[in-house]
């Protein structure tokens, strides 16, 4: 569980770097891009790693209901993430959520503490879980009132959602070639 809870607490300090000390980061200048993106790799071998060799309390396991609950959340947590990716212009959810991307991010979070309901768990989805509603309240603390974007044309809204199923069914059979069945 140490490998586990290092890995997540590397993943919070690489992130929240510079929010929490932006003249330290400001400092190191562009040498800091490539030293924060390998923290962040390595907080991710950590937390791959942590959680295959953790060992915890099994509360609840997957049961159909709760696979699909999760599918249907993670086509919503992919959406969101393609609603972050427009520039300029926004997909319908981009104007209407300030933090898609993080907001997807903690969907897909919730989703597998929702379907897998063990210690492990709890320490990866729900670390990153409360690291991402720090990270939305310090930008809205540091970054003020948010200005909704102009809405993209009906043509951008299709792509994003062609996109997100595309990749929720690329990220389902990963997930099957790893041994984890995505499907109740």
């Amino acid at each position: 569980m140490t490998v586990l809870i290092s890995g997540v607490a590397l993943w919070w300090v690489a992130h929240l770097f510079k929010r929490v000390a932006p003249g330290l980061r400001a400092g190191l200048g562009a040498k800091g891009q490539p030293i924060v993106a390998i923290l962040i790799v390595i907080s991710v071998v950590l937390m791959v790693l942590g959680y295959r060799s953790a060992e915890g309390d099994f509360f609840w396991g997957r049961t159909p209901m709760l696979v699909g609950i999760n599918n249907l959340l993670m086509i919503v947590a992919f959406y969101f993430y393609a609603a972050s990716a427009a520039q300029g212009q926004k997909i319908w959810l981009g104007t209407k959520v300030r933090h898609p991307q993080l907001t997807g991010f903690s969907i897909w979070a919730a989703a597998h503490i929702l379907v897998n309901g063990d210690t492990e768990s709890f320490v990866l989805f729900g670390g990153l879980l409360i690291w991402a509603i720090v990270e939305i309240l310090i930008i809205n603390a540091q970054e003020g009132p948010w200005e909704r974007p102009d809405r993209a044309p009906f043509k951008k809204e299709i792509v994003a959602i062609v996109v997100t199923i595309v990749v929720v069914v690329v990220v389902m059979g990963i997930h099957y070639a790893l041994g984890v069945p995505p499907w109740g």
